[in-house]
């Protein structure tokens, strides 16, 4: 039985489990979409499980972590409905909560980024307290760019990575209102 975290117009978003492991593939083993993560390269179908793994350790840990992002009316339906992932956390320890996501290419330009992220923000602060999110992107994802200054984030510094990489910060802090 999925374990739902919250649903918004379009989207529901749910607990990942073992079984997403085909899914991850089908999102971060496409050549297109990986283009403006880490090394640009899609990553080995043998590492979803191991993120599988991570994730649910993380959730343990924390009580976050990635999740699976399924359109609504369809979860649970069959025909593989995930059509994406999110998440809310701390990449190799860091103690600050980075926001994550990716979607099937065939979901990019309609919002649903937008919305699943904007849903993620409010549920981290509503059940854990969350006031303060980075993200970090590839200089060159405009696309990304404009989803995280959609959810009030505000670009922050250009970061250079051990690797060479450069990459572009942004940050969201909880509105007072």
């Amino acid at each position: 039985m999925s374990e739902w975290l919250f649903e918004t117009e379009r989207v529901a978003v749910r607990r990942m489990e073992p079984l997403d492991e085909t899914n991850l593939w089908a999102v971060y083993g496409e050549p297109e979409a990986m283009r403006f993560v880490h090394d640009g390269q899609p990553i080995p179908r043998e590492d979803c499980a191991r993120w599988v793994e991570v994730t649910a350790r993380n959730v343990e840990q924390r009580g976050y972590g990635m999740s699976a992002i399924e359109l609504r009316g369809l979860q649970g339906g069959g025909g593989n409905p995930v059509i994406g992932f999110c998440g809310l956390v701390h990449p190799g320890g860091q103690p600050e909560v980075e926001l994550k996501y990716a979607l099937l290419k065939e979901h990019w330009g309609q919002g649903l980024a937008t919305e699943a992220a904007r849903g993620l923000l409010a549920w981290g602060a509503a059940q854990f307290g969350i006031e303060a999110v980075l993200a970090s992107t590839s200089p060159g994802n405009l696309g990304s760019h404009r989803v995280l200054e959609k959810c009030g984030f505000e670009r922050a510094e250009l970061r250079v990575e051990e690797g060479g990489e450069q990459v572009q910060v942004f940050r969201w802090r909880r509105s007072s209102e």
